[in-house]
């Protein structure tokens, strides 16, 4: 899955800006409030990296010497707290220069931009000021511009940058739910001493899938899930089949809720449940579920047989009781059929189309915690 990065000022944007707008000394470093938990919350979806302008760096009026202790400090406070930026970007040039490096420019980051590894379009731009929307517009991201919302709209609109701002806020608890919100991705890693687990999941994708548990028909029902639900899902497992199916079927579930819970975050704007009711032959499948928050499991199945395809069907219910654990989600399902193949294959697409129903959102409007307590 590729990175969607959040391109960040300094100034005024991770540390307060003082009136001369030149952090030149440590008296002078000041984090933002409330910027440090919610840079370490947001680096679980989003790459850090780090776009400053400062002016004269290296001449007469802002020497070198002045400039990195306090950004050596800042940066050893970010690291001690676990906050970790892939690259950092610094422009010297002042602004009568017109270098193509110094923001709103983009010469610094051309690097970004058709390469496979990075989603530009579904990443930000942070900044104080309308050079940092006027670079997120250069990139082909989206910006948020960190003010106060009363009179920002209109210096937004004056500019021509209305459909490129995503967002407006000083407060950075509000950014970080809005961005939790607008980017559903997650990537999850799970290690044991019986399992190796990678997972790449993308809610808003289109179905496409990669998986890799050395199950045949495991991959196959995953298969069907991410096909069937209109998301991306790519799963490798390196698991200990030689003991048997168990660890790797179970950890697996336990590391796709996980994945499920972190890609919807606060879960502003969806439908929440979702059900289906799905025919295949003789078989009818339904399955109802609630992403409430809170796990609660039904299993009205029954098996014939003891094995399909080589994986034990013991291990089917074992599958979806340990997603409902980590996903954090109320699931019920109930199954009738005379063909065992027909009887899980139908589960996991109605499954699929349960959860297509459930995480669906209107792709505009203000988008709401579907729960009158505000909060799931």
């Amino acid at each position: 899955m590729k990175k969607s990065v959040l391109f960040i000022d300094r100034d005024g944007t991770i540390i307060l800006e003082p009136a001369d707008e030149q952090i030149d000394s440590l008296e002078k470093l000041v984090f933002y409030p409330k910027v440090l938990r919610n840079l370490l919350q947001l680096q679980e979806k989003y790459t850090l990296v780090m776009v400053t302008n400062q002016d004269g760096l290296g001449t007469d009026s802002f020497p070198e010497e002045t400039f990195h202790p306090a950004q050596n400090k800042m940066m050893s406070i970010l690291e001690g707290e676990g906050i970790r930026f892939e690259a950092i970007h610094i422009d010297e040039h002042f602004p009568a220069d017109n270098h193509p490096n110094r923001k709103p420019g983009i010469g610094m980051l051309t690097g970004y931009l058709n390469n496979a590894e990075y989603d530009v379009a579904n990443s930000f731009v942070l900044g104080d000021r309308l050079s940092d929307i006027h670079l997120a517009k250069n990139l082909g991201a989206k910006g948020i511009f960190i003010a106060k919302k009363e009179g920002s709209e209109s210096e937004i609109s004056n500019q021509n940058l209305s459909e490129i701002c995503a967002y407006v806020s000083e407060d950075w608890d509000e950014i970080t739910k809005f961005l939790e919100t607008a980017n559903r991705k997650a990537v999850v890693s799970r290690k044991t001493n019986e399992t190796d687990i990678q997972i790449s999941l993308d809610l808003d994708g289109n179905g496409k899938y990669q998986m890799k548990t050395r199950i045949g028909f495991f991959d196959h029902m995953l298969d069907q899930l991410a096909k069937h639900s209109g998301i991306d899902l790519a799963i490798k497992v390196a698991g200990d089949l030689h003991i048997d199916e168990h660890h790797t079927i179970e950890d697996t579930a336990l590391a796709l809720g996980e994945a499920f819970a972190k890609a919807l975050g606060n879960k502003a704007g969806i439908n929440r449940y979702g059900h289906f009711l799905l025919p295949m032959d003789e078989t009818l499948a339904q399955v109802a579920l609630d992403f409430s928050g809170r796990p609660w499991f039904v299993w009205n199945v029954n098996y014939q047989r003891e094995k399909v395809g080589g994986m034990p069907t013991e291990m089917f219910e074992h599958f979806f009781k340990s997603f409902s654990d980590t996903a954090k989600c109320n699931l019920n399902i109930k199954v009738e059929g005379d063909n065992e193949h027909h009887k899980i294959e139908a589960t996991f697409k109605s499954f699929a189309k349960a959860i297509k129903m459930a995480i669906h959102r209107e792709k505009e409007g203000d988008w709401e915690i579907p729960s009158t307590k505000g909060v799931i």
